[in-house]
């Protein structure tokens, strides 16, 4: 890669319009340019890094060709399209990427006209593609629909399922497969190595267009080359190495070399004459143009922010990886897991192609036997999961909290129903940071307690997870949850022994009598923060770790309907069907005299930004909790030490009403 210094092209490109006035000469130098402007920005800002390198080409070739964004260009997950952004009017944004009120690391309908479908998991393009094509069908209209999915997008069965009935359809589309051969890890399974195998043997599909060649130059080639159409299928099956999507009914073109330009760009072209399933194969390097991320693609992934502002070097970037002051929950599990693996033979660890976003990386190099990556496909996990618990494994699946909605059906229907005993350890709990509503995991707390014979909890702290590990393992009634949040630990020894804890039994951890703080998790942290301010003042709350958020601690709460009349409950979850709702359920059963206030997030998807900005966005970090706790005092009928007023009421208070703002938009924090 050449080192344009400074940028000639690229601050010229403020839409895909602009790029249709440069020669092909000139689009070379802008791939690079473009390279340079990530490395730098994405490097000094932070976000997903390899993934929008190796798609350079491929992107400017798109929207070089096409009619964007009239012509629809359907992205799968988001992580490739950075460039896209920089060449759809959002190039000087970039550097807000990912941060509180800026634009989305992912693709988003509400930022741009040319997100024609928000992504932020994997295998959906090719769905939402073909719905877009049978829409211009319908409708009588003429634009060209083309979805972009990378080689680990394509290992989900959604894929297939929209591979399945996009080929029988007939319809023109064209679908693009970006192999690099990762997602985040490697791929794993058949289908990514039959696609190594198309890699490594291009020169069958070569000798299939040279006899096509020649057949044109023969003598009476009309004849020949009809002959050859009728018997194409027997042809394909000896020469063509994408035969799979041939079967499926796509034309199938490739491998073909995603980083040279000219190339792309005479295959798009020819792509856009050809009005039936179509389906380009390109070979692209996952980090290409940053040689450490090329050679270490699982690392460089995502990048963090640089340590300092001035001009950093693309070396001095530092990867996602970057150990943290204090261990983070993902770590812990990934330790515990170790541990308990080495005392417990029957304990499986599997994941959905998240071996190093779970930490798990550790127990697959000891246990090689006993962990399995099945890719993108969270439901094939879970029912994987209750196959092996049907003989007397123990399996654990790591699957962070939105990735386990995919899975939902297949929980309930191959797990809970059965009963088995699958412990799943749900990883980004609550408000995931900068990755935003696609990947925070607000509505696990709701979707986990509806499941007759579940039990779900949340660890207040590292050491708190390792106990509620080992008791999962020792439960064998039905499936077990453990539901944790994208940050540090408060506590955490690793050389401390393992304890059972009771099923459904809570932790009384602060005294008093003028209110009940009921935390969840991480919450309990700064509740117990926030009973001691409220100390100070000679306000006396009580704190309780309810840490079995289902079943609930059925004794303690009779104890505290006996107590109280005003109890609070903090959860790091959308309240609306969560825990709180659940405490004042429980309370009006018993025609308990008392006020329930029920904080969590409010009905709303929240934006992406910093963790510590959305809890307090949200009303949960501690000083907003205190300030929203001491109002509730003031509403309280005890609040003058009079006799309470006996009644059975619930007021839910979530964080203030907001619509999730837009790019653009500018909300203060109060």
């Amino acid at each position: 890669m050449s080192d344009p210094s400074p940028l000639e092209l690229l601050p010229a490109i403020d839409s895909p319009a602009d790029l249709k006035r440069l020669s092909v000469e000139e689009l070379l130098r802008l791939c690079d340019e473009i390279r340079h402007y990530i490395i730098d920005v994405i490097g000094e800002v932070g976000g997903h890094f390899a993934s929008s390198l190796g798609a350079v080409e491929l992107t400017v070739a798109l929207h070089y060709l096409y009619d964007t964004p009239r012509d629809r260009i359907v992205w799968d997950v988001g992580h490739q399209a950075y460039v896209h952004k920089i060449l759809t009017g959002r190039r000087d944004q970039l550097r807000t990427i990912r941060r509180f009120e800026g634009i989305s690391g992912f693709l988003r309908r509400e930022e741009s006209e040319y997100d024609t479908f928000g992504a932020g998991h994997a295998s959906t393009a090719i769905s939402a593609a073909l719905g877009m094509a049978i829409a211009r069908d319908r409708k009588g209209e003429s634009y060209e629909v083309v979805a972009v999915v990378g080689d680990g997008g394509i290992t989900g069965g959604l894929a297939y399922e929209g591979l399945n009935n996009a080929g029988a359809s007939g319809t023109d589309i064209t679908i693009i497969l970006n192999d690099n051969r990762m997602s985040i890890s490697p791929n794993v399974g058949a289908i990514s190595r039959y696609l190594a195998e198309i890699i490594t043997d291009p020169l069958l599909n070569r000798i299939r267009g040279d006899v096509w060649k020649a057949l044109g130059k023969a003598p009476f080639h009309a004849r020949l080359q009809a002959i050859a159409r009728r018997v194409d299928d027997s042809l394909r099956k000896l020469l063509v190495p994408g035969m799979f999507f041939e079967d499926l009914g796509f034309r199938y073109v490739g491998p073909i070399d995603g980083h040279n330009l000219v190339d792309v760009l005479t295959i798009l072209r020819k792509a856009k004459e050809l009005k039936k399933p179509l389906l380009i194969h390109l070979i692209t390097r996952k980090g290409c143009g940053h040689p450490r991320a090329e050679e270490d693609p699982v690392t460089w992934h995502g990048v963090k922010p640089a340590p300092k502002k001035s001009s950093e070097s693309a070396t001095q970037i530092a990867p996602v990886a970057t150990a943290k002051p204090a261990p983070a929950y993902t770590d812990v599990f990934g330790q515990t897991m170790l541990q308990l693996a080495g005392q417990d033979p029957r304990v499986i660890a599997i994941t959905a192609a998240m071996a190093t976003g779970t930490g798990l990386v550790g127990f697959a190099e000891k246990f090689p036997d006993r962990f399995f990556d099945v890719g993108i496909a969270e439901g094939h996990a879970v029912t994987f999961a209750g196959g092996l618990a049907t003989e007397g494994f123990r399996p654990v699946c790591a699957i962070y909290s939105t990735f386990l909605q995919r899975a939902f059906d297949h929980l309930v229907h191959d797990v809970a129903i059965q009963r088995l005993p699958v412990i799943f350890c749900v990883d980004r709990g609550g408000l995931a940071g900068e990755d935003g509503p696609t990947h925070h995991g607000n509505l696990d707390l709701a979707y986990l307690s509806c499941v007759p014979e579940m039990v779900v909890t949340a660890p207040k702290d590292g050491n708190e997870l390792r106990n509620l590990l080992f008791t999962a393992l020792a439960y064998d009634k039905g499936p077990f949850a453990i539901r944790y949040p994208k940050d540090s630990c408060w506590r955490y020894d690793p050389d401390d022994g393992y304890t059972l804890l009771p099923i459904g039994q809570w932790e009384r951890l602060h005294a008093g009598d003028d209110l009940c703080i009921l935390a969840v998790g991480a919450m309990v942290k700064s509740a117990l923060e926030v009973a001691e301010r409220l100390d100070k003042d000679g306000v006396a709350a009580e704190v309780i770790n309810a840490r079995y958020v289902k079943p609930l601690d059925e004794p303690m709460l009779e104890k505290i309907a006996r107590r109280h009349r005003t109890i609070v409950t903090i959860e790091e979850a959308n309240r609306r069907g969560g825990f709180g709702q659940a405490v004042a359920q429980n309370m009006m059963t018993r025609r308990a005299p008392v006020t329930v206030h029920a904080i969590g997030v409010e009905d709303c998807f929240v934006p992406h930004g910093a963790r510590p900005i959305l809890l307090d966005w949200a009303g949960l970090s501690a000083p907003r909790l205190e300030k929203r706790i001491r109002g509730f005092l003031d509403q309280s009928p005890t609040s003058d030490r009079a006799e309470p007023a006996f009644e059975n009421r619930m007021v839910e208070v979530g964080s203030p009403r907001r619509s999730t703002p837009l790019v653009g938009e500018r909300k203060s924090i109060s």
